[in-house]
């Protein structure tokens, strides 16, 4: 049997692009992309593809091509439910704040709201699929939440993880690396497992579609993630090193990567990762560790987040020295909000960190970021300040030590300083001689993303990991 109706539930940097993809190499398939946000679906509907949620290069062009032909984004949840024959969850699955596990496993409430929803609203035999980085054995929970609450209904659940990285996340679909399908090793879930590669057959070479059982896809998930962090933290606890010893984490980089054994992904020194994978799967694949007895390995991979919070820390303090010892009453430009480039999201951005830091020290700041909005910043803070156990009062009063802007020329008037925090092309392309002028001297710049060409900035400049 063909496919002829598809449903995503959650409309976030998941799902909007991914079925988005779908849609384009699956014309005869109707994909609708539901969430419970009216606004949320209403930016996915606007006409004005600007204001499109996620932002993403290439997602602006693929939306206006599917569209209203066989891509739809809707609030009629049920509906859709009831219509797909797959239905895809892309829901969040955040690191859980309470009780058990709490600052470290994932909370599967969301997960665990969306099945019971499948479950209470289907009429016809489903296919359930996670898109979500959940935990070992989410899926075997899942299908029991499903078969207890309608017995009437056939239900299959298989692991199908995301590898996209923001900001290339349209090229990843279209070029997967690999794409990744657990099922039930019985003749429903092998069925269940066809029906899914038959729909990336579209576009993604048959020997680039890979089948495991369904707990070894959640774990694949997992391990890359922490994987690609550890390189990262790896390659930023060497850039201290090269401050102390005079070397340049640049040239020692260029000479790990050409290590065929190695290669050179994720060797860019930084001010840290972000964003909603790494920190939140490192830390869940330590919770298991600890669950199943593992302290050893549970120690090692929570290395990969003490160095990146040791960075962040270590920028901060660098910049802070950099200014004769104090940044109190000084007011700072933070270039860059995001997490990375070409992406509008925030989660977990070391600027944030940075950001607290720096006001904690007293610090003003003046902050652009060209596609993060004003409101997310205030929200991004806020969040971090309460978990931090701070009153809503004082957070108040923090809240005014920074301003949001959205001319870049603005944020240099009167500071003291600029570091630039996320890797922007934009900013490498600035008339910096200009805006320097503008800056209080003596001159500091504080590159957290070693993209300035220091022969085109003629002041005292700091670059991450050389000495």
């Amino acid at each position: 049997m063909k496919i002829s109706n598809i449903c995503c539930i959650g409309a976030g940097y998941v799902g909007g692009p991914t079925m988005a993809v779908i849609a384009l190499k699956c014309p005869t398939i109707k994909v609708t992309v539901v969430d419970e946000n009216k606004d949320k679906i209403k930016a996915w509907n606007s006409n004005d593809l600007d204001k499109l949620p996620v932002f993403e290069p290439g997602l602006k062009k693929l939306i206006s091509k599917t569209r209203n032909k066989n891509l739809f984004f809707s609030n009629k949840i049920e509906k859709s439910i009831q219509e797909a024959e797959i239905i895809f969850m892309a829901v969040n699955t955040p690191t859980k704040t309470y009780g058990e596990g709490k600052g470290m496993a994932a909370d599967l409430t969301f997960v665990e709201k969306c099945a019971r929803k499948i479950a209470d609203v289907s009429n016809s035999d489903k296919i359930v699929v996670e898109k979500s980085t959940l935990p070992v054995r989410t899926a075997e929970k899942i299908k029991e939440v499903l078969i207890e609450n309608n017995t009437n209904i056939s239900f299959e659940v298989i692991s199908n993880p995301e590898f996209l990285a923001e900001g290339t996340a349209i090229e990843d679909l279209y070029k997967s690396d690999r794409v990744l399908i657990g099922g039930d090793n019985t003749k429903s879930g092998e069925r269940a497992v066809k029906k899914l590669i038959s729909i990336y057959k579209n576009w993604i070479p048959e020997h680039k579609i890979l089948t495991t059982n369904v707990w070894s896809s959640e774990l694949s998930k997992l391990a890359s993630n922490a994987m690609l962090a550890q390189r990262v933290s790896s390659i930023n606890s060497l850039s201290a090193l090269c401050e102390k010893t005079g070397a340049d984490i640049n040239e020692v980089s260029n000479a790990i990567g050409m290590d065929s054994r190695i290669g050179t992904h994720f060797l860019k020194a930084s001010v840290g990762f972000g964003g909603s994978c790494f920190q939140k799967d490192i830390l869940n694949l330590v919770y298991l560790c600890k669950y199943y007895g593992l302290e050893e390995v549970a120690e090692y991979w929570m290395q990969v987040i003490k160095i990146n919070n040791y960075q962040r820390d270590r920028f901060s303090r660098i910049i802070i020295d950099g200014l004769n010892g104090t940044v109190n009453q000084k007011t700072i430009t933070l270039l860059g909000w995001a997490f990375k480039k070409n992406t509008n999201d925030s989660r977990e951005s070391s600027s944030i960190y940075i950001a607290r830091n720096l006001i904690e020290e007293g610090a003003f700041l003046n902050i652009f970021d060209p596609m993060v909005e004003k409101k997310k910043i205030v929200n991004d803070l806020r969040e971090l300040w309460l978990s931090d156990g701070i009153k809503k009062s004082e957070i108040k009063v923090k809240l005014n030590q920074l301003k949001i802007h959205k001319n870049h020329k603005n944020a240099f008037k009167s500071s003291y300083a600029v570091a630039i925090l996320t890797e922007w092309d934009e900013f490498k392309n600035y008339k910096w001689e200009k805006l320097i002028k503008d800056l209080k001297k003596p001159v500091r710049i504080f590159d957290g993303r070693n993209i300035l060409n220091k022969n085109k900035v003629l002041n005292k400049i700091y670059k991450i990991g050389i000495g």
